[in-house]
């Protein structure tokens, strides 16, 4: 019955390399007219990140790679309380390549600015950088960045003096291929839940320039009659991997052992860890781009079982393939169940995935009101509540991936506005633009984005990806009454950074999840802080299941502060 059900979404997928659907935006409804406390600003320059992210063509683009790719992250790596931020960063075909193309870590100088100290982090590195992920392997307190590239992939350990140390081959993670891997995706999480991070890495594409046809060549190097890019439609997908951590804290490939390998026809990007069925046992979901998305089921056996389509979060209602690009996780219905917002092509719908507490889902994107805005190409995605009233609100960047297009296809241009979905309750959205502070409507080609608060004043604040332009910095000027609360957990029997945490916090007559992970939005990595707004309500009941399976409750009779909370004995 699967393979039926595979070969029946197959059949129509060519004529073009990216799945669209080319729908309509559904009819907007009456704006509540409901005051919004959250303003956007992008100060991103006046902070100091002026810094150009190179990926690729400026004018025009040759190949698949130069698309689709830039992550960031909020990162406490010196641990004084404050945000930092890690962009990835990419290179040009051309020659020689641009010296702004490397990496970039900004540190938090507490006063609203960052200073750039990549060189002196030892982070300088050109190539084709994809995502980023975070987590504190060795469990030694300090945060580690492991970067995913079209080349060899990097894990980076940080010594806890400031700097980092490759540790890639030393702790067996570098792997032998004939031609360059394509690392997108990748999520540090305890698939066995002995206190030690594991690693998945999605793959995108087996890329090889020198095989690849030129833009118009066949009918996957076509977008709306024009010649643009080829793929992934017509290229070969890559393979996924899964990396398990040993007592020395050196890694084995389990990829074969665990069933990762087995799915070898999907075009992995963004990759997140979270238990999607309510079992006690960390998950992988990856948003596929034209192909079905996959949902590894954790069989707490140390194997995954493939369950995306069963589950209902592989395609759309419809039974249709889509472009996956970015995954944002959350609670948005308050039932304490972790739902899921996907981002996907131009002429689609973005994706609102209900749980049902036992690992099924349902589409609610036309019911939520997420259907009104299909014109974008969508990426960094988050749920979050952003204006603090209890409701988690939905955020996602957006921006073309062809820039030689807009001239004849004006309606589909290459820079586009930020998307904001205001949560009214009762499982409704409505888009705000100017409600929100004038960086939502500001124009950019975005990919990555990470979501955190970098100034610690209790609101959720935005770093973003832009293609070959500097990094936005969204702060968030919230007003009005209403509280917050910050929870930082720190894992004993559980891994240290506590990944796989499922947090339930109780105020006003709610109920909010939201489960620890160290990867998301696209191919980034958000404040490893749970952020709660709590609307009116001046206290609140925080029950935490550590990933270790012991359950921890206490009342917070305080609010608007970091709490911050270890695992009990």
């Amino acid at each position: 019955m699967r393979f039926l059900v595979l070969l029946a979404i197959a059949l129509p997928c060519f004529g073009q390399g990216i799945a669209s659907r080319n729908v309509k935006p559904t009819p907007r409804g009456k704006p509540s007219g409901l005051p919004f406390h959250a303003k956007f600003t992008d100060i991103a320059k006046q902070a100091g990140l002026t810094a150009p992210s190179i990926y690729g063509g400026v004018e025009r683009i040759d190949y698949l790679l130069e698309t689709s790719a830039g992550g960031a992250a909020f990162v406490d790596y010196d641990n004084d309380g404050w945000l930092d931020i890690f962009i990835v960063n990419g290179t040009r075909f051309t020659k020689p390549e641009p010296a702004e193309a490397t990496n970039r870590l900004y540190r938090n100088n507490h006063d609203g600015t960052f200073s750039d100290v990549t060189d002196q982090a030892g982070l300088r590195r050109t190539g084709w950088g994809c995502g980023v992920a975070v987590g504190d392997y060795d469990n030694d307190g300090y945060t580690d960045l492991f970067v995913t590239y079209w080349g060899d992939s990097v894990l980076y350990r940080n010594k806890g003096n400031g700097t980092f140390e490759d540790v890639t081959q030393k702790l067996g993670l570098r792997r032998a291929s004939k031609t360059p891997l394509w690392d997108a995706g990748a999520v540090f999480f305890d698939y066995d839940r002995d206190g030690r991070l594991d690693l998945f890495v999605s793959g995108y594409v087996d890329f090889d320039p020198a095989n690849t046809p030129k833009p118009g060549e066949n009918s996957n190097c076509t977008w709306k009659g024009l010649a643009v890019a080829c793929g992934p439609r017509g290229l070969k997908p890559g393979r996924h991997w899964l990396f398990h951590q040993k007592a020395d804290h050196t890694f084995e490939d389990v990829s074969e052992r665990s069933g990762i390998a087995r799915v070898r026809n999907s075009f992995g990007m963004t990759a997140v860890s979270a238990d999607l069925d309510d079992d006690g046992w960390p998950d992988v979901y990856v948003a596929c781009d034209s192909t079905p998305s996959l949902f590894f089921r954790n069989q707490h056996d140390g194997t995954f079982a493939e369950e995306g389509i069963e589950r209902g979060i592989a395609l759309n209602d419809d039974g249709k393939e889509q472009a996956g690009m970015g995954i944002g996780l959350g609670d948005v219905n308050l039932d304490g169940r972790i739902d899921i917002l996907k981002t996907h092509f131009a002429d689609d719908t973005h994706m609102l995935y209900l749980n049902d507490g036992q690992g099924n889902f349902r589409d609610a994107t036309l019911a939520s009101g997420l259907g009104v805005e299909t014109r974008y190409v969508g990426w960094g995605a988050a749920i979050s509540d952003l204006d603090n009233d209890g409701l988690p609100d939905m955020f996602i960047v957006t921006g073309n991936v062809y820039p030689e297009t807009q001239k004849q296809l004006p309606s589909y241009p290459y820079f586009s506005p930020r998307l904001l979905f205001r949560n009214l309750g009762r499982g409704k959205f409505e888009q705000l633009m100017d409600e929100a502070g004038p960086a939502i409507a500001q124009q950019h080609s975005s990919r990555g984005a990470a979501f955190g608060d970098f100034d610690n004043d209790g609101d959720i604040d935005i770093v973003i990806f832009n293609r070959n332009e500097a990094p936005s910095l969204l702060r968030n000027d919230l007003t009005g009454s209403n509280h917050w609360l910050e929870l930082k957990l720190t894992g004993r029997a559980s891994n240290r950074p506590a990944f796989g945490s499922r947090v339930t916090v109780r105020y006003g007559g709610r109920v909010q999840t939201q489960e620890l992970c160290g990867s998301g939005s696209f191919y980034s990595a958000n404040d490893l802080r749970l952020h709660f707004g709590l609307g009116s309500a001046d206290r609140a009941t925080v029950e935490i299941r550590w990933p270790a399976g012991k359950t921890q409750r206490l009342e917070v009779t305080a609010v608007d502060r970091l709490v911050s909370i270890t695992e009990a004995e």
